[in-house]
């Protein structure tokens, strides 16, 4: 169950992907197909050199803003004297993603302005993730309000599907089983010949 299952505009059933760390991911996809849109729009139109410092900023528009360097900050700048709607797209992103960091009170309160501004920002990947998250508000409160997530939950399937990769060639689902549980139940069998400490 990751992220990309549940992307903007879709529609998929399951609590699991109200986690927190799924809603920044559709902002950033969001953001990636404004930069996207825009870079292959200024080039066809002949601006080269816009085109290539928009062209050269995909990493930096998807890096959280307390996590810029200097020069990182510059360019930014740069971007939003370019190019507006993208710098825009940028500041929607982190501002969902500041919903997630915040009390919960707060966090109600940024996120329904967060949905007022995305659904009037006249940015199509951004009015199409506002519908999603609204969509979705009654779970991502939910999420806010007891902060629980399914990181264990996908954890434990990433280690059963290792387990699954190992175990290629076992004649029947039950020694998978016996594995999987040997590895994850916390189970210590004493082994012939040893001791235990």
């Amino acid at each position: 169950m990751s992220g990309s299952e549940g992307g903007p505009g879709r529609r998929t059933s399951g609590k699991a992907r109200t986690a927190p760390w799924t809603r920044p991911y559709w902002a950033t996809s969001a953001l990636d197909k404004v930069r996207r849109a825009i870079w292959n729009q200024t080039r066809r139109s002949g601006q080269k050199t816009q085109a290539t410092e928009l062209k050269g900023s995909r990493w930096l528009l998807l890096r959280n803003a307390q996590d810029l360097t200097a020069n990182e900050t510059a360019k930014l700048a740069l971007v939003a004297k370019l190019n507006g709607p993208l710098y825009r797209a940028y500041l929607l992103k982190e501002q969902l993603r500041m919903v997630f960091h915040v009390g919960y009170e707060e966090a109600l309160d940024s996120l329904e302005h967060w949905l007022q501004w995305a659904r009037r920002c006249r940015i199509d990947p951004f009015v199409a993730l506002a519908r999603t998250i609204a969509y979705y508000r009654a779970d991502i409160e939910a999420t806010l309000l007891h902060g629980v997530n399914n990181g264990r939950v996908e954890s434990l399937n990433t280690k059963v599907r290792l387990i699954a990769r190992r175990a290629f060639g076992f004649r029947s689902a039950q020694a998978l089983i016996g594995l999987s549980e040997l590895t994850l139940g916390g189970l210590c069998p004493p082994l012939p010949g040893r001791q235990r400490p």
